[in-house]
């Protein structure tokens, strides 16, 4: 069966324009990282489960994005689509190769869900839009949709579902992720608590239109990244990973840098 890549991302900068209700809107640059990605597949099912993933997760089923995907889609899809769909998983599992840590700020999990929804397009013939598969990847996660329509760069905004292509060439970029796992919930509460301070309509302009190389060059950790600082506040070792020169994705708990290219 073929293998599907899905890439992790870093969140260039991310700053935040205000609250919608419980949720926070941001301005992001994010990037995919080319050298770290999980690899999907439909395999012949080992188990009579209804719905049967194989790889190295933590979590029950019912609580994977890949299963959360699962049902965003069939609750989307009409009666005949939906029943093929269902005996596509009763034949098949989704085995993962997983590369891509949790809980780090990567995106693995919405990155995952986003390939599940691709898959089953692509296999069963659905005819489903871009546009379409990140309206049900928006139910799934915030992050879904930027990897449904598989840019190598974008401003994303709203609170993840705006993604907007921002044509740039692909750094090479080196990620760390310690052995912590952060709670994103837990990290934006801390901000809204102690650290509110949204930026203003100009400054979300100039974000947009900067390159993601010029960003990083003009920003330090906390001034790219609005949750750095509340991490840090939450989870005290933290500081003892960060070294200088490096960014932070997301909540955390991953650490990246660009790698120079070396001169010839």
């Amino acid at each position: 069966m073929k293998l599907y890549r899905a890439y992790a991302k870093v969140n260039i900068f991310l700053k935040i324009q205000g609250i919608r209700g419980n949720y926070h809107e941001i301005i992001s640059r994010f990037m995919r990282v080319s050298s770290l990605y999980d690899e999907l597949s439909f395999v012949a099912k080992q188990s009579d489960e209804e719905f049967e993933i194989i790889g190295s997760f933590s979590c029950k089923t019912e609580q994977n994005t890949i299963y959360k995907a699962y049902e965003a889609l069939l609750e989307f899809l009409d009666e005949t689509k939906a029943n093929t769909l269902k005996n596509l998983m009763q034949k098949y599992a989704v085995e993962v190769n997983k590369n891509i840590p949790s809980f780090a700020g990567l995106g693995g999990g919405s990155s995952d869900a986003a390939t599940f929804l691709k898959m089953c397009n692509e296999v069963l013939h659905l005819g489903l839009s871009q546009n379409e598969l990140a309206l049900i990847g928006l139910r799934v996660g915030a992050d879904v949709p930027f990897f449904i329509y598989g840019y190598d760069s974008a401003n994303v905004s709203g609170i993840g579902e705006v993604v907007e292509e921002f044509k740039e060439e692909l750094l090479d970029i080196v990620v760390f992720t310690p052995q912590l796992e952060i709670s994103t919930p837990k990290v934006y509460g801390v901000y809204r608590e102690s650290f509110y301070n949204p930026i203003d309509g100009f400054e979300v302009e100039r974000l947009k239109k900067i390159s993601s190389k010029d960003a990083l060059n003009s920003m330090s950790a906390s001034e790219a990244n609005d949750l750095f600082t509340p991490a840090l506040e939450l989870y005290k070792e933290l500081k003892n990973h960060y070294k200088h020169g490096e960014y932070f994705s997301g909540s955390g708990s991953s650490f990246f840098r660009v790698r120079e290219k070396e001169k010839i």
